[in-house]
């Protein structure tokens, strides 16, 4: 039973589910059938609880760790900042389904996929193979609890995400 909590932990299965969620609101961004600005909504809470949890909780712990990529781990920090400034830009559009509003949620999928494409390969492929499954399961619960903690305080308001962006 412990066995099992700890791999549900497994900071790069946690971080896995969450880009497999924002890929499905994506999705549902891009359908005229569905609900986008509500899909807008929980993907500006989630894009920004993950990457302040992953950069609060993960990034640090992953560049101490030998033959984990620093130099990727602190590009990922910068491809965040990038995301969050396509996210206030989609935000501050004030009709959803517009031309405006479809061009800017291409610059955010283009930036999020990127970054998703990319930390998988390089951060997630290095910590599965050089950081010991314990450890990774203490990453993945600090990962989830400040994930949590950003959610409650309403990380994706419009107002949150301008000062994210501000840094």
């Amino acid at each position: 039973m412990a066995a099992d909590k700890q791999e549900n932990q497994d900071v790069v299965a946690v971080i896995l589910k969450d880009h497999r969620t924002m890929e499905e609101l994506f999705r549902r961004m891009r359908s005229v059938e569905a609900d986008r600005a509500g899909a807008l909504a929980k993907l500006s809470a989630l894009l920004v609880a993950h990457g302040e949890a992953e950069e609060a909780e993960v990034y640090g712990a992953l560049k101490r760790f030998r033959d984990v990529d620093n130099e990727e781990v602190e590009h990922g920090a910068e491809e965040h900042a990038e995301g969050n400034e396509a996210l206030l830009a989609l935000l501050e559009v004030s009709e959803v389904g517009s031309d405006q509003w479809d061009s800017r949620l291409e610059d955010l999928v283009k930036a999020v996929s990127h970054h998703i494409d990319e930390e998988e390969r390089t951060i997630l492929n290095g910590a599965r193979e050089n950081v010991p499954a314990e450890r990774r399961a203490e990453l993945g619960a600090a990962f989830l609890q400040e994930r949590e903690r950003q959610l409650a305080s309403d990380c994706g308001s419009i107002e949150n995400v301008r000062a994210v962006v501000r840094g």
